[in-house]
């Protein structure tokens, strides 16, 4: 483990001491990065995590890992809320990389699109830009994720960031909800989420077409 100012890194899992901070907290915010966008081609690089407190972590996850017995211990908490932007493609890699079903699920994507029905943009640099008036810097989002002993300070930066936000994220929007009385539909939308993830996984496409 190595200290990069307030990002810490770890490799192949979180370590006792970081695992019980982190059980402490009511909710956890976690993104992954890749080596790219379809699952079973693309590899599972990095896993970052951040609580309520702000204390941000990333694990490396070695080429050909296929667990991580800490981090799996964390995401199937019952009493904490993993906080995603899209969970849909981040539990679906945690599943079929490290065989972690995770759950209780909360995705800022979904919410933002139920809530903010004003705009086509719900990209998390959209909604950190209107909700928390922070412009995130994307500039790293396509690059080499599977160099994870190299990463460069712009990478790790961009890593952080993409958990920072989602906690507060998630308490603006619950509040945008409940305001037009759409929290519910979002509890019902997250329900399914386990589901949707099994037919990606299993690829099927398309199947409530006509």
């Amino acid at each position: 483990m190595m200290e990069l100012s307030d990002f810490q890194v770890c490799d192949r899992d979180l370590d006792e001491k970081t695992l019980s901070r982190y059980m402490s907290s009511e909710a956890i915010a976690v993104d992954t990065e890749t080596m790219g966008l379809i699952i079973r081609r693309d590899r599972l690089c990095l896993v970052q995590l951040c609580d309520t407190q702000g204390y941000v972590s990333a694990i490396r996850i070695a080429k050909g890992q296929t667990e991580a017995p800490n981090l799996k211990r964390l995401m199937e908490a019952t009493d904490i809320v993993k906080i995603f932007h899209y969970a849909r493609f981040d539990i679906a890699q945690l599943r079929h990389n490290l065989g972690i079903e995770t759950h209780p699920i909360f995705c800022t994507k979904i919410a933002s699109k139920l809530a903010r029905t004003y705009t086509s943009s719900h990209g998390l640099k959209a909604l950190v830009q209107e909700l928390e008036g922070v412009e995130l810097d994307k500039s790293s989002q396509s690059s080499d994720w599977g160099n994870a002993n190299n990463l460069s300070d712009a990478q790790l930066s961009y890593a952080a960031n993409d958990v920072r936000y989602l906690i507060h994220l998630r308490t603006k929007l619950i509040d945008m909800l409940k305001r037009e009385d759409r929290y519910e539909l979002l509890e019902k939308c997250l329900e399914c989420l386990p589901t949707i993830v099994s037919l990606d996984l299993m690829q099927y496409k398309d199947i409530f077409e006509h």
